[in-house]
């Protein structure tokens, strides 16, 4: 096991130490606990600009060549 250090607000300390006190384990544990619960949330639907105007083939901006995005410009 790795010692770490957490910065929290305040109020988050308080919290913290309710928590632990409540289930009569120590805070290491509760965050610990918080930790192996926790799940990413999904970056959600990236062609939301393209999709949104309903113009364009409906790819990601990160495919498009940079050629491609540059025409136009004067390059």
């Amino acid at each position: 096991m790795t010692k770490t250090s957490v910065y929290l607000s305040d109020e988050d300390v308080e919290r913290l130490a309710v928590l632990a006190q409540r289930e009569g384990t120590s805070q290491a544990e509760v965050i610990r606990r918080a930790i192996n619960q926790y799940r990413p949330q999904g970056r959600g639907d990236r062609h939301f600009a393209v999709a949104a105007s309903g113009q364009g083939s409906g790819r990601s901006i990160a495919d498009v060549p940079e050629e491609e995005q540059l025409a136009g410009f004067g390059s």
